[in-house]
């Protein structure tokens, strides 16, 4: 089949590439306009249009996909389908009208369970122990359309949201992949989503990813994983910004005050609601992530707290 195939971030290559190595054709792809990005706030493309670049594919760049223009353009390009892998823009029902068997878009949740901009951040923050990814038909409604495909994944007591999305957007390719086939063959229908079991994932905020000492350690633990690589854990140290990599929870600590931090040779606790956690990796304001021991022995401060 023909494909215009929409996406911006790097999870969406996977799903890209596989669709390129296929029997399908990919006659252009839709993906966010360029955008200043950095310390240096340099103007970059998006992994998706730097891909297309490299492989002399079209790139459609509309602000908003209900630009005239960029109906226009879809309507020439004539395409049969339109996959989707983290675009980052809603789509309008003149463009969902377009093509031959509309858009479909693999989501990194097992549908209805968090809908949304951020599913795998909110299961990995909310200590499921299950996961997937679902392939379904794009529709006005947010992520409520009927599901062609799903497969499942689980989350490790380690598992960053890093990691789980690495794997599961190579297993999601594939799972593309094959609904496409399905769909050309005419041998697949959706199956609609139950009324049961829906959540929401909302984009995670700078201020989400900011660690609540009162918190239980298991929780700490959790919201640190989720928000690694992005936005990023943090807390205050001296009315700094502290980042922070992920934690280890540690029954046989030293008993700790919420943030207070315990230094010694080769690890540093913080206390929490229970449990005090170990540190692993640290980034101050402005320089590069350190290990947590190394950062703890240079303190000149006494009596050490997060905030």
């Amino acid at each position: 089949m023909r494909i215009v195939f929409a996406g911006t971030p790097e999870v969406a290559l996977p799903t890209l590439e596989a669709l390129h190595a296929s029997d399908h054709e990919v006659a252009a792809v839709l993906t966010r306009p360029d955008a200043r990005v950095g310390r240096g706030r340099k103007v970059s493309r998006s992994p998706v249009a730097a891909w297309a670049d490299e492989h002399g594919v079209e790139v459609l760049t509309p602000a908003k996909p209900r630009e005239p223009e960029f109906l226009a353009r879809l309507r020439e390009l004539d395409a049969d389908i339109v996959p989707v892998v983290a675009y980052g823009a809603l789509v309008p029902p003149a463009a969902l009208a377009i093509p031959r068997l509309g858009w479909i878009n693999l989501h990194f949740s097992l549908l209805p369970a968090w809908r949304g901009a951020a599913p795998v951040q909110h299961a990995v923050l909310n200590g499921d122990e299950m996961t997937g990814a679902c392939v379904f038909q794009l529709e006005e409604g947010l992520d409520t359309g009927p599901v062609y495909g799903r497969l499942t994944e689980p989350i490790a007591a380690t598992d960053t949201s890093g990691d789980l999305l690495d794997r599961l957007a190579v297993a999601g390719a594939r799972l593309t992949v094959d609904v496409v086939d399905a769909l050309e063959a005419g041998i697949i229908t959706g199956e609609p989503q139950p009324d049961d079991g829906v959540s929401y994932a909302p984009k995670i905020a700078v201020d989400d990813a900011r660690v609540r000492w009162t918190d239980p350690a298991f929780a700490v633990d959790r919201r640190i994983r989720a928000v690694t690589p992005a936005p990023g854990a943090w807390t205050e140290f001296e009315g700094q910004r502290l980042r922070l990599g992920p934690v280890r929870p540690d029954p046989e600590g030293p008993r700790l005050a919420p943030g207070a931090i315990s230094l010694a040779k080769h690890h540093v606790h913080v206390g929490t609601a229970t449990d005090p956690v170990l540190l692993d990796q640290v980034q101050p304001a402005g320089k590069k992530p350190m290990d947590a021991a190394a950062w703890g022995r240079g303190l000149q401060t006494e009596s050490p707290v997060f905030t």
